[in-house]
């Protein structure tokens, strides 16, 4: 398949059009405006494409990509701002599990192209002649199927290390979902104040720590959440988290035993998660069991805050996380 890029693809149709439109001209009498449609043409075409900035370097993306295949952490990023997938990479259960139930169809009328990243069907991703590929994947399996991806439409590539609201903005450019981005960063604007003016009084000079615990985990483990959706809690809306060291792995990275869940007694309030309907995720139920927890004085005063978290790396399910926060927040009894 030949590889020519839809920079030098426009170039040269604009060019042979301008030519066109010049020998139109010429030939034409003085109202003859044959040539002035052919160069108008000339610039809608040229117009078709635009750059967008990534990992592999400056991109030339259709200006209305209409076949978009989302590989990696792109696929519902991408669906919660309203784009409609050709062709996805698998999503886990508990990432499926979360979605609201309108994009979950969206997800499922989507092909299923590959298991992640660097296991993709290259030819099944072909067939669905893809005007654009959205990627974010570890660098490894770039270096598997990058160049291949790229061999077959435009691919735009982020970092796994890329910050989620720069995501957002990059993927609202890029897959041209700008509106439904644009609505949602007000809805988070919105939220985040809301929350600062209802419970500052609370939340300033009170310690939090957000505890969890993964279907990953080691038996008899937790740890303290530093990343996800504590970020939120912590550099958006203020509230005093724990937080690793500069330069040093997150919190979340050690897994402590449970007999050091007496050491949260510490925190004036305790957060930790919960699923839709409010219940503790199946994987922290054994955290919650133990007579540890429950002697917490957080936990016998009910400043214990179940919080909903389906997800960071877009602003639909940060607004849903908002919610939760904003109601477990409105239990706690002010400060006198």
């Amino acid at each position: 398949m030949s590889n020519i890029s839809l920079t030098r693809r426009g170039a040269a149709l604009a060019a042979a059009l301008m030519s066109a439109s010049l020998v139109l001209t010429a030939c034409g009498g003085a109202g003859d405006d044959t040539g002035v449609k052919a160069m108008e043409t000339a610039g809608a075409t040229a117009a078709a494409t635009r750059s967008v900035k990534a990992v592999n370097g400056t991109i030339q993306v259709p200006a209305n990509p209409q076949r978009v295949v989302t590989i990696g952490n792109t696929n519902l990023p991408f669906i919660d701002l309203g784009g409609k997938p050709v062709g996805v990479t698998e999503a886990s259960d508990s990432e499926l599990g979360v979605l609201p139930v309108e994009q979950r169809t969206v997800y499922e009328a989507a092909e299923i192209i590959g298991s992640d990243g660097g296991e993709v069907d290259l030819e099944k991703l072909a067939a669905l002649k893809p005007d654009l590929i959205l990627v974010q994947f570890h660098s490894n399996d770039w270096d598997k199927v990058g160049k291949r991806l790229e061999a077959i439409a435009p691919t735009v590539l982020w970092g796994l290390d890329t910050e989620w609201k720069a995501f957002a903005d990059a993927l609202g450019e890029a897959g041209n979902v700008k509106d439904v981005l644009s609505r949602q960063k007000a809805e988070f604007k919105d939220k985040v104040a809301k929350i600062q003016t209802s419970y500052g009084k609370i939340i300033d000079g009170t310690s939090f720590v957000d505890v969890s615990r993964g279907d990953w985990s080691d038996p008899g483990t937790f740890y303290i959440a530093d990343i996800g959706c504590s970020e939120i809690a912590r550099d958006d809306i203020g509230m005093d988290l724990p937080e690793a060291a500069e330069g040093k792995d997150p919190l979340a990275y050690e897994a402590l035993p449970f007999e050091q869940i007496g050491e949260l007694s510490k925190y004036d309030v305790i957060t930790y998660p919960v699923d839709a309907q409010g219940k503790p995720t199946e994987p922290f139920v054994p955290v919650t069991a133990t007579n540890t927890w429950k002697a917490l004085p957080a936990v016998s005063s009910g400043r214990a805050l179940g919080v909903f978290c389906p997800g960071n790396n877009s602003y639909g399910p940060v607004n849903r996380y908002l919610d939760s926060l904003d109601r477990a927040l409105a239990t706690l009894p002010a400060k006198k």
